[in-house]
């Protein structure tokens, strides 16, 4: 991928979080779940993960300060502009993918069919994760006589530049057919300037308006958002309760919920007619009550400590997943329910949901953190 100093200004955070800790790329690699290899190579500066959560993975392992993962959430989401505008694919790009092919049964890994996260890299082998990733040279392809590969050919690796091919290709494709919220997002719209009412497509914005920052084109945000019911504060100040506005804007709207406000974001952020309003407090406890007959106070106590009795409350986590709603259920839970995040942001939805789950063993066991907020509350159904 050639170097742009967004990329970086992000391996550069990245490198002296890790030299802070004192930690090895093998420590981290255990601590973190994605190989030492491909920590190594963000890092240098030389790729930029797809998902933000092995990055916050990453970091909170470093001791992160809450600032430093304010400020480093939106470096990420500029270097991953940088990189969905450009559709750059690079040779150690495909070392990440080639690796994720040696992970899988040969027998499936022929054809090559989707784009491959780099955060699934399982390493080189040899377990340390701090070595330099080998070179690899993508050159001609030369025909390939036989319609399958044989397997003892595929694991010798003899095929490897054929599969490093097919992998650049598709990612190629992939990431001008299926990048979402990037710069470039909206500009077929006309763009914009302060003077027809969209500052944040004129000059005075940057490309991504992330979490962090504190400015004009933030509290152009704030102001779209409250427009359409939001319950926001408009001080120009993108912090955690505008990264729970704009992922909820998201949610609705069918954008990617990253959290950061792209191209696509902004331009639904002006044309798009959805609403935002949401219940308020007294209306929630109430029908959380009517639900909840046999524990209705200690609900209530579940659901004001998880969310503040926010239908809108989302809390991402440090493993890259998120908690949805007024009794923030987790991404796990949601699709056991067989649910989805626009649902869990329906209060409606979300109460019966947590319902669901309270009826498993008749307690409130999924939502331990709240164990003091229901202290003296009946927490279990009488006895019959």
């Amino acid at each position: 991928m050639p170097a742009c100093p967004e990329t970086e200004r992000f391996g550069a955070l990245l490198r002296s979080l890790k030299n802070r800790s004192g930690l090895s790329y093998e420590a981290l690699a255990k601590k973190t779940g994605t190989a030492g290899s491909t920590l190594h190579r963000y890092c240098r500066g030389t790729s930029v993960p797809q998902d933000y959560g092995s990055v916050h993975r990453f970091a909170t392992a470093c001791g992160a300060t809450p600032d430093e993962l304010r400020t480093l959430h939106r470096q990420w989401a500029l270097a991953d502009a940088a990189r969905t505008e450009t559709g750059a694919v690079d040779a150690e790009a495909a070392v990440d993918a080639v690796d994720a092919v040696d992970a899988v049964d040969p027998a499936d890994a022929v054809v090559v069919t989707g784009l491959v996260d780099s955060d699934r890299d399982v390493g080189d082998g040899d377990g340390d994760g701090d070595e330099e990733p080998e070179a690899v040279e993508v050159g001609p392809v030369r025909p390939v006589r036989q319609g399958r590969f044989r397997l003892d050919q595929f694991r010798q690796g003899r095929f490897r530049v054929v599969v490093i091919g097919a992998v650049v290709l598709t990612l190629g494709v992939s990431a001008w057919a299926l990048t979402t919220d990037h710069p470039s997002s909206g500009k077929g719209a006309g763009g914009g300037s302060a003077a027809d009412g969209r500052l944040l497509f004129s000059a005075a914005c940057q490309p991504v308006v992330a979490m962090g920052q504190h400015d004009a084109c933030v509290g152009e945000v704030q102001r779209l958002l409250h427009a359409k019911g939001a319950d926001i504060d408009v001080d120009s100040d993108f912090g955690p309760q505008t990264l729970r506005r704009v992922t909820a804007f998201q949610v609705f709207t069918g954008l990617q919920p990253n959290g950061v406000v792209g191209g696509a974001t902004k331009e639904a952020l002006y044309t798009s007619n959805v609403r935002m309003t949401v219940w308020p407090p007294a209306k929630v406890r109430q029908h959380i009550r009517a639900v909840f007959t046999d524990a209705p106070d200690a609900a209530v106590a579940i659901a004001d400590c998880q969310s503040f009795l926010d239908p809108l409350h989302i809390l991402p986590n440090t493993n890259g997943t998120r908690n949805w709603g007024l009794f923030q259920i987790s991404d796990l839970r949601l699709r056991e329910l067989g649910g989805t995040p626009r649902q869990a942001l329906d209060p409606e939805w979300n109460i019966r949901a947590a319902k669901r789950l309270w009826s498993k063993k008749r307690d409130f066991h999924d939502w331990p953190n709240c164990e003091r907020a229901v202290k003296g509350a009946a927490t279990t159904a009488p006895a019959r």
